[in-house]
């Protein structure tokens, strides 16, 4: 075998190169000093030498732009203006100047800022006070859009792969106002404003139905297809962030929060004609699902150095995946050029046409991330082919490659084909609820009615919607002092096996932390149901005899179908050349904070089922985490900021967290190496009667005095070793579908132990009826230390707590 590679490599040709100029630098300073001559005289002629240089240099110069000019006077034109301040228009030859609109646009503006004034007094106002009661007091003083009107710099007329009834545009626009937005909270005695607002970027426009009568465009649709660039100029923002409700807010979260509620999947809609069906429009269907395989990468550049670059190391690769506003994040492999992640991902795709696969590799370091590469593949040609299995260059980089697995997967109003997916995914031999993904569910939830009044008598409660499908769950927006509220709002879930699964939906009241309502529904309904839909008014369990919930819920069933091709038909993805700079695209795409993918559109998934049969049972062995969008506690909706009563969601730490997956949760060769073992034990049937990962002993009850979920967490035993010293575990835990960091219970952390002892007791505050519908999620953590590479999961279990036998009490490993 030959030996390993070397982690550290002398480059000598440097090191000699180095010692060469230091030696010209220091032997003057030697000789003067050995002749007594002045020092001045050095520095003379330094300027002599530096005034010759800079005159020849200047002048060939000058004379190269001449004669460039007369041999090419467009290219000339070109080179001399930064390709950052050219239009859309100048690059792309299919986008179209816009003067025309320009001078619309300035000819209304002031009555847009009318509206734009009228929208913040009666609509953001109103909704700010009632988000929080510290904020009852919220007002504006003053606004002013200002007169600088928005520039639209490039049109783009789809009239390909679009719908006949629709027309698509792309509006590539810019807007440097200098406005003037003062508010106040009177109750605080804060004042704080806006002073500019600056938004970049491409905003699409869909005309659609187009109906044969005036004014022949039934309605309008509004969105951005990927996070604009937006810079907002604050003043008083720290007297803002003191106050209470709003103190666990940043500048960095606030400018998060407002781009992601202008893109895609969140869209304005204005009917312009009141026959149209606003609800369908409001029902957007997903053009399919892009499920990436994330594999390895090739001959990476190593950017890891050590004596100030003479001494040459490797780099700590990890990869962000971005469609629209979903953002993946892979594990870091350490130290290695050539990594495998093998890690899986699944992304909603709205809007195709103009819709691209970003991804780019960085190399992790303490300060400042290195860049490794980037990638763009236009998703038209991964639909058109289905199926892409192909090694690709990265871009902006001298060396490295990207190996891919993308699946374009339709979505099939019936369930003729769900039994051959299930197949195909081998959902239909295990009882899991997590993995790949064989369908989709679509909801849109419209109002509900005749709500009970709560724990107070004659009083409105502030009804929200918890939806939950298996281990996910999404919560609609607060609707405020109402028993009719309507919210018009859409969710998607990811579903393993509809056969097995239900929706739960339950109305709450966020005021007084109660149930209004709820009710189940077996997706195997929806199976038997035409077009895999159902659109009624359901009544609501444990609620008011009249309460109903109107809701339209769809089922698509997740099918890849393969295109017939000949034996010599050669595919490629098309890959697109970035038109930013490497640093503007640093800058705009790749967050230190990622920002909030929609509800549920970036579900980790195990690995594929064409992995081997190892790393299947593992995945079955323990069901991969949430999403970073999983506690929606937190985020609520990334479309509403005020109904989230300013509480944030993980994705606005200032922790780079990769995106979950089972793949990347045992990353360290000691522990991947006993995990292989101990699964290979689990097949032999040679375990001596031990669970292969572990197990835990836990005792959990419900005390009815206390009206609380008591968990004792005793112990664990034959975990497995992150380290040659063996592992430092914690167990953490959460009541489903609370995921909020108030709801998280942690042990101490055991030093160098695989059959750690806590005894430790939690409790969590809840009824038994209403914990009957919760499950206990429980994880086994390798805590590692301060600063430390081993940390990761060690083992995770999700406990259903529908027991009768839950008021007595049991002690269980």
């Amino acid at each position: 075998p030959e030996p390993p590679p070397s982690l550290l490599s002398v480059d000598v040709t440097g090191l000699v190169s180095q010692f060469a100029r230091s030696f010209v630098l220091i032997f003057p300073v030697y000789v003067l000093g050995y002749l007594g001559l002045s020092f001045s005289w050095v520095l003379i002629a330094l300027c002599g030498l530096f005034w010759i240089r800079r005159h020849r240099g200047g002048k060939t110069s000058r004379l190269g732009r001449a004669l460039a000019f007369l041999e090419d006077e467009e290219e000339a034109v070109r080179l001399s203006v930064s390709s950052a301040d050219l239009p859309a228009w100048v690059h792309f030859p299919d986008t179209e100047r816009a003067e025309w609109l320009n001078k619309t646009v300035k000819q209304m503006w002031p009555f847009i800022c009318q509206f734009i004034e009228k929208l913040f007094r009666e609509t953001i106002e109103p909704a700010v006070r009632g988000a929080n009661n510290h904020l009852s007091t919220f007002s504006f003083t003053k606004i002013d859009i200002g007169h600088q009107p928005l520039r639209i710099n490039g049109v783009k007329v789809y009239t390909e792969n679009v719908d006949k009834r629709q027309i698509i545009l792309d509006l590539q626009i810019s807007f440097v106002g200098n406005c003037e937005i003062d508010l106040e909270i009177k109750r605080y005695f804060c004042r704080a404003g806006v002073k500019s607002i600056q938004i970049h970027g491409t905003m699409r426009v869909i005309l659609e139905p187009l109906i044969g009568d005036m004014p022949l465009i039934g309605a309008l649709s509004l969105f951005f297809l990927r996070k604009p660039l937006l810079e907002i100029n604050w003043t008083g923002l720290t007297n803002l962030l003191d106050v209470p409700g709003l103190n666990g807010l940043s500048d960095t979260i606030i400018l998060d929060i407002i781009s992601n509620y202008l893109v895609l999947p969140n869209r304005i809609t204005v009917p312009l004609v009141s026959e149209v069906q606003i609800a369908q429009l409001r029902f957007p269907i997903p053009k399919g699902v892009l499920r990436i395989h994330f594999i390895e990468a090739q001959d990476l550049e190593g950017k890891d150095t050590y004596l100030k670059g003479i001494v040459k190391g490797k780099s700590d690769p990890y990869g962000i995946i971005r469609v629209g506003n979903q953002i993946f994040q892979s594990k870091v492999i350490k130290e290695n050029l050539n990594p495998k992640w093998n890690e899986v991902y699944e992304a909603l795709v709205y809007e195709h046409p103009g819709q691209e696969l970003e991804i780019e590799l960085f190399d992790e370091d303490p300060d400042k991330d290195d860049f490794l590469g980037s990638l763009m593949i236009d998703l038209i040609e991964v639909e058109k082919e289905r199926l892409l299995d192909e090694w690709f260059t990265l871009d902006e980089v001298s060396k490295g490659k990207l190996h891919l697995k993308l699946e374009w997967l339709t979505l099939m109003p019936t369930a003729e084909n769900l039994d051959k997916v299930l197949t195909s995914i081998r959902a239909d031999k295990d009882q899991a609820n997590d993995g790949l993904s064989s369908a989709l569910l679509i909801l849109y939830l419209d109002s509900a009615r005749n709500l009970p009044s709560g724990k107070k008598i004659n009083s409105n409660p502030n009804p929200l919607v918890l939806l939950s499908v298996g281990h996910k769950a999404q919560e609609s927006k607060i609707r405020y002092k109402t028993n009719e509220p309507v919210w018009e709002e859409n969710f998607t879930f990811f579903v393993h096996n509809p056969k097995r699964q239900d929706l739960e939906v339950e109305v709450r009241d966020e005021q007084h932390q109660c149930s209004l309502g709820n009710f189940k529904l077996p997706l195997s309904q929806l199976l038997e149901s035409e077009d895999l839909t159902m659109h009624q008014r359901f009544h609501l369990s444990n609620s008011g005899p009249n309460s109903t919930i109107n809701m339209k819920i769809a089922l698509r069933v997740l099918s890849l179908e393969k295109q017939a091709r000949s034996p010599d038909h050669q595919h490629s993805a098309q890959v697109k050349r970035p038109s930013l700079s490497k640093d503007a695209r640093k800058s705009s795409f790749k967050p230190q904070v990622p920002v909030s993918p929609p509800p549920d559109s970036n579900k980790p998934v195990p690995a594929s089922p064409d992995s081997d049969k190892k790393t299947d049972t593992a995945e079955k062995s323990q069901p991969p985490n949430a999403s970073p969008q999983w506690p929606t506690d937190l985020s609520r909706s990334s479309s509403s900021l005020h109904a989230s009563n300013f509480s944030y969601s993980p994705s606005h730490l200032s922790v780079k967290e990769p995106t979950p997956s089972i793949a990347s949760d045992i990353s360290l060769p000691i522990a991947t190496q006993e995990l292989r073992q101990r699964l290979r034990q689990l097949e032999n049937g040679t375990t001596l009667g031990q669970s292969p990962l572990g197990q835990i002993q836990l005792t959990i009850r419900h005390s009815s005095q206390r009206n609380k979920l008591i968990v004792v967490v005793h112990s664990c035993r034959n975990l497995i070793a992150f380290s040659e010293e063996g592992s430092d575990p914690y167990v953490r835990m959460y009541l489903l579908p609370d995921k909020r960091r108030s709801g998280r219970r942690k042990t101490h952390v055991s030093k160098k132990t695989l059959n750690p002892v806590f005894d430790q007791i939690f409790d969590f505050s809840v009824s038994l009826p209403e914990v009957q519908r919760r499950t206990l999620d429980v994880a086994v953590k390798n805590s590692g230390g301060f600063l430390s590479k081993d940390k990761g999961l060690l083992g995770k279990l999700l406990i259903p707590l529908a027991s009768e036998e839950l008021a007595k009490g049991w002690t269980q490993w």
